[in-house]
């Protein structure tokens, strides 16, 4: 029986040699995802022993077989994936600010970023030493502050030296569980501290930079032709930045399941290097001499992989950015030697590169999503099925229409099936009509958009660009009112507050299951696939989302809906916990509810979860209130939540969450109905960017994911709580 198992592993694997390669990256990445999910050094070396003991077990079990070695190979490259991000890890390690800080500095410019939309200017400084004022709390070496643009001193340059004043603070780790994670983006970009600087900004030496370079002018060239949203999709075709783009239309583009045309990718890579070679091959083509002796699609290709080159650089090289110029190379690498260009071994060969180069960006979303696309594109069409039924034949024009247009709805389906749960998983929420738009979305900006952009800068040389950027404006008009009408259609958005990481990972095995293999052992794939989805699905939503600073929470009410406890809640505050519980729209106000009792000083709620009713009691102004009365509350509710520290005698009969204890904690997610508490610190994190912001002093109480149960005892008492003055 075993011999005949080892004989069909054997068969199997024999006719899936080709696909083999392919899974060399996915274990690369396995190994770094490991390494992001295991706690600390001691897990992290005990995983690669036991991946490298693996290894050697393969080989001596299955040692003429093609399974062993495919098991020891995987492994082994599963344990340089550990290695690889932990070093990685350490070797761009930066101090990091220590605690927050305001006072004045000395900093060289090294990069300038406006952020037309919101009227800010992003400043990347290097610190320098001013013996003027010493500073209590020292500095890291690289910090980022933004600038009202009323506030940024004419004639301000790379390389310049400021003086400037600024609010600083370490950078923050996710406000709740499951939010976005800038501590860990921070620690690989060697960012040490961010901030609000202030007036005045004195230029103590001028830099010889210029105000960002190409990139910078490019910027300030498009946003002067284009104003508004149009402008700022322009000048992210052309440089990627996205600053210039309001709040309004990136939701619109980003719930229109469009937001992947304004992230530089394959889409811009291939309409620039096409573009290329289309000109060099008609420009040299005019000379007969040189047609009749030179390979013209040869140099074609020379400049078009210049030109992809050039255009990574200039759109400051973002992974899918990377990865798109990697593809691009090889394909052109391809054509010249006659191989065929567009497969699966591709994009693998362009993972590998970026993994090697940029590790950490496996668990970034850019990186999932663009190379998502991408795999399930390619190994869609070499399903022979799907290759035979779209293949173009000799048939009338409509038919040919239809069939074209089929094969373009049915791609984008799906990709879009594709990046449905990473979108759900990082983001919480995902387009659902995002095939429909692309179908008129891809080919305006491909054959409209850049065409009349590029036209547009190209004769602004001689100062005869004005009907281009005309053109290039109605065209992206037409490209927001096709997002905004998508984005407005009824059941646009899919909402998921949380996904587990099982979960997760379950959904993101099955997928490249189905998608590497070729066999009919493929189909196994839907077993995890379905597993994952479901075990999302059946996720509740967490009913109290409370920040690591006790200042803001989000309850969510019987009838669905979310509600704040503070009235001036800022919008990135607001977007975060709605999205973060799985709501779309604006968080209501608290005091505005009929379970709530609010005064100026506190919030009483009462939830009904889990067949009883739950009181939570929680403090909304920096006044002190009477201390018997606060006593006597805290002793009636189940939960109790506050910004500053309670007195001990204040007593809840489940959860006391003060200042000390969610210092210990961060934020917290709370589903009543199983009594879970999801907090984002755990006692356990040694991964470099926790450990900068916890002393190894430093125990925290509770851990991830830990469930937290007293016996209820229902109590009364009277709600009003009088305010010391």
């Amino acid at each position: 029986m075993r011999a005949h198992v080892r004989d069909a592993i054997e068969r199997w694997l024999e006719a899936e040699r080709d696909q083999l390669p392919l899974w060399l990256p996915v274990a690369l990445g396995g190994g770094i995802v490991a390494w992001c999910a295991l706690p600390d050094p001691h897990a992290w070396e005990a995983a690669m022993l036991a991946l490298a003991a693996a290894a050697l077990a393969a080989l001596a079990v299955a040692r003429h077989g093609r399974a062993g070695r495919a098991l020891a190979i995987g492994a082994t490259l599963a344990a340089l994936g550990i290695a690889l991000i932990w070093w990685r890890a350490e070797r761009v390690a930066q101090p990091v600010l220590a605690r927050p800080a305001i006072g004045a500095f000395t900093a060289r410019v090294d990069a300038i970023d406006p952020l037309a939309a919101r009227g800010l200017v992003r400043l990347t400084l290097h610190p320098l030493p001013d013996a003027a004022t010493p500073a209590k709390t020292p500095l890291p070496p690289v910090l980022r502050v933004n600038l009202q643009q009323a506030d940024v001193p004419a004639g301000l340059s790379l390389g310049a030296t400021i003086r400037l004043g600024a609010r600083l603070m370490p950078p923050p780790p996710p406000d709740v569980p499951g939010a976005y994670d800038f501590a860990r983006i921070a620690w690989f970009t060697g960012l040490g501290a961010t901030g609000r600087g202030y007036a005045p900004v004195t230029i103590v030496a001028p830099g010889g930079g210029g105000e960002g370079g190409l990139r910078a002018a490019l910027s300030h060239h498009i946003q002067a032709n284009l104003p508004g949203s149009a402008g700022g999709i322009a000048d992210a075709l052309a440089t990627g930045n996205e600053g210039a783009i309001t709040q309004a239309d990136s939701d619109a583009m980003r719930r229109a399941g469009l937001a992947h045309l304004l992230s530089v990718s394959g889409l811009h890579i291939t309409a620039v290097v096409g573009g290329v070679m289309l000109v060099t091959l008609r420009l040299l083509a005019l000379w007969p001499w040189l047609a009749l002796r030179v390979r013209l699609p040869l140099v074609a290709a020379g400049a078009g992989a210049a030109a992809a080159i050039g255009y990574t650089l200039l759109t400051g090289s973002q992974v899918p950015t990377i990865r798109s110029c990697v593809a691009a190379l090889l394909v052109l690498a391809a054509m010249t030697i006659g191989r065929e260009a567009v497969t699966l071994r591709l994009v693998a060969t362009g993972a590998m590169v970026v993994l090697l180069v940029a590790p950490e960006a496996v668990i970034g979303p850019s990186f999932q999503l663009s190379f998502a696309a991408v795999t399930a594109i390619i190994a869609l069409h070499e399903h022979p099925g799907i290759r035979g039924g779209f293949a173009p034949r000799e048939e009338g024009w409509g038919r040919r229409l239809l069939r074209g247009t089929a094969s373009l709805l049915f791609t984008g389906l799906i990709v879009e099936l594709a990046l449905f749960p990473i979108a759900l998983f990082h983001f919480h929420k995902a387009g659902l009509y995002g095939a429909l738009a692309n179908i008129v979305a891809i080919p305006l900006t491909t054959f409209a958009v850049m065409p009349f952009e590029a036209l547009a800068l190209l004769f602004d040389l001689v100062g005869l660009g004005a009907p281009f950027w005309w053109l290039a404006g109605r065209a992206l008009a037409a490209l927001l009112w096709i997002a905004h009408v998508t984005a407005d259609a009824p059941g646009s958005l899919a909402m998921l507050p949380a996904m587990p990481g099982g979960a997760y990972a379950l959904i993101a095995a099955g997928g490249l299951w189905i998608a590497l293999w070729r066999t009919r052992w493929r189909r196994l794939g839907a077993v995890p696939l379905a597993a994952g989805i479901v075990w999302a699905l059946l996720t509740p939503a967490p009913d109290l989302l409370v920040t690591g600073d006790g200042r803001h929470l989000a309850v969510r009410m019987g009838d669905g809906k979310l509600a704040l406890l503070r009235d001036r809640t800022g919008q990135y505050t607001q977007d975060m916990m709605a999205e973060n519980a799985g709501f779309d729209g604006i968080p209501y106000a608290l005091e505005d509810q009929p379970e709530a009792q609010c005064s100026m000083d506190l919030c009483r709620v009462t939830r009904h979860a889990g067949g009883r009713d739950w009181h939570i009691l929680a403090t909304r102004s920096a006044y002190s209130v009477d201390f018997a009365a606060l006593i006597a509350a805290c002793r009636a509710a189940d939960i109790v939540i506050s910004d500053r520290r309670l007195p001990r005698g204040c007593t809840p009969t489940w959860l006391k969450l003060d200042a000390p204890v969610l210092a210990r904690t961060g934020g917290l997610a709370i589903t009543l109905a199983g009594a879970h508490v999801t907090t984002v610190n755990d006692p356990t994190d040694r991964h470099p960017w926790v450990a900068a912001r916890q002393p190894a002093s430093t125990v925290p109480a509770p851990r991830r994911h830990t469930r937290w149960r007293r016996p209820y005892q229902a109590r009364t008492s009277d709600p009003g709580v009088a305010r010391n003055k």
